[in-house]
């Protein structure tokens, strides 16, 4: 099982004004004391954008570049995604990575909002992901859509929509998807061969349950404790892996837990914590 690092498990969000942001260094060098040998980059701007500068970021850390989680509009006709994605894909092509993962940016700021598309849209959206894939492959990177609560892929007919109607991988983004409304076990069991990349997060369904119908937003869900280390919620991870795994899956399980952070966590505890115990948990299952 090839297990890697995201800096939102650290709090580290792309989100204007989301909760207090830790430094690269120290992130990095807790996820290498930790055990993990692969990490993404983290949102645009985390790290340097200058694919030099970005390698050379990482380099000290003895982490393998997995890739990086990427918001782009592909709804609007009038707006082009492909300039971004390859400037993205020149760091890469310097600093490492194996996956552009792919959130359909509503244009909004944070994730409490969103349109509502119409079939214009949607063809759009299709036809980006298309384009998006194909320059992807010439760069020898794969290209998958990430379901994310507040995007214009959010709810489960939504992901089944894009999936039936394009050949992009999926992201397998555990706690997303619950949040829009999948049984995500058996989600995983329907396209187990789409499936390019899994970020693993745990959920209290009792608070995610409560997002669909507008009782709770999704800012207020992860300050509140909707997110848990793996195996203390209640996604079925057994049976997401075993899945999986029958599948021929060689693709990463990248840990997730969103959290956001008042400020700068003591040095023996904070994310870390919370990091290890689901490291050790998803080790088990392999």
């Amino acid at each position: 099982m090839k297990i890697a690092g995201a800096p939102i498990t650290w709090g580290v969000c792309e989100v204007p004004g989301w909760g207090y942001q830790m430094t690269p260094e120290r992130v990095l060098t807790e996820m290498k004391e930790i055990g993990l040998t692969a990490t993404e980059f983290g949102p645009q701007g985390w790290l340097p954008e200058a694919p030099q500068a970005r390698a050379e970021a990482v380099a000290g850390y003895a982490l393998k570049p997995v890739g990086s989680f990427f918001l782009a509009v592909m709804h609007d006709p009038e707006h082009d995604p492909i300039p971004a994605v390859r400037r993205e894909l020149e760091a890469f092509a310097v600093a490492g990575g194996e996956y552009l993962i792919l959130a359909a940016d509503s244009g909004r700021d944070g994730y409490d909002d969103r349109p509502v598309l119409d079939e214009k849209g949607w063809q759009t959206l299709f036809t980006n992901l298309t384009r998006i894939s194909e320059v992807c492959a010439e760069a020898g990177v794969t290209a998958c859509i990430h379901p994310h609560w507040g995007t214009m892929v959010q709810n489960v007919d939504e992901v089944r929509r894009v999936l039936d109607h394009s050949a992009v991988g999926l992201c397998l983004d555990t706690g997303h998807l619950a949040a829009g409304g999948a049984d995500v076990a058996a989600l995983a069991r329907e396209y187990a061969d789409r499936v390019a990349i899994v970020h693993a997060k745990d959920v209290h369904k009792e608070l995610t349950d409560k997002l669909l119908p507008g009782e709770l937003s999704w800012s207020d869900g992860v300050k509140g404790g909707m997110f848990a280390p793996i195996g203390q919620g209640d996604i079925d991870f057994a049976g997401i892996v075993k899945t999986l795994d029958e599948a021929g899956f060689d693709g990463y399980y990248v840990l997730e837990q969103d959290i956001m952070l008042d400020g700068e966590p003591p040095v023996d505890g904070g994310p870390v914590v919370s990091a290890r115990a689901s490291l050790e948990a998803l080790q088990a299952l392999a």
